[in-house]
């Protein structure tokens, strides 16, 4: 399930929503070094240039983004969906919250999860965190509280499909 050249969860696409994998809001995603950090970088798949999360424009469909994702030229690492004003999904990234070899979650994301009801909820592409995805709305677009952010727009969340 984890690449051994990234340590980088290959996604699943199946287990990906239908409610959102039939959005346009589709980018696919490389790890690339900044600052010397890893960081994953979001790309338009029929240019392959890097896409914006505010620029619907340079976003795709769920189907032209796998197609890339499995071409081996340029490379990709996975799919991201895009928030937006223009729909009704927010994403909560808890980040840290999950210990990759044994799964167990920690107490302060555990108290969240009981909290969230109809979401998507899948382990981020390292395996160290949670995203959940449901209905809402964000004010401003989004928020960040130490490992715990919430966005509604101008933001993507690199998907996996790696179901909790």
């Amino acid at each position: 399930m984890i690449g051994e050249a990234t340590g980088v969860i290959a996604p699943i696409f199946e287990n990906i929503p239908e409610v959102l994998t039939k959005r346009r809001q589709w980018v696919t995603w490389r790890l690339e070094e900044r600052d010397g950090r890893l960081t994953k970088i979001p790309f338009t798949p029929e240019s392959g240039r890097r896409a914006s999360v505010s620029d619907l424009m340079t976003w795709t469909t769920f189907e032209h983004a796998i197609e890339a994702y499995e071409r081996p030229e340029p490379h990709y690492h996975g799919l991201g969906y895009c928030f937006c004003s223009g729909d009704r999904f927010v994403g909560l990234d808890l980040d840290g919250c999950r210990n990759p070899d044994s799964g167990a979650i920690e107490s302060w994301a555990q108290k969240i999860l009981l909290r969230v009801h109809e979401a998507h909820i899948e382990i981020s592409p390292r395996g160290l965190g949670l995203h959940v995805i449901m209905e809402g709305t964000v004010p401003g677009g989004g928020m960040r509280r130490g490992p715990i952010e919430l966005y509604s727009q101008s933001r993507f969340f690199c998907m996996t499909g790696a179901l909790l």
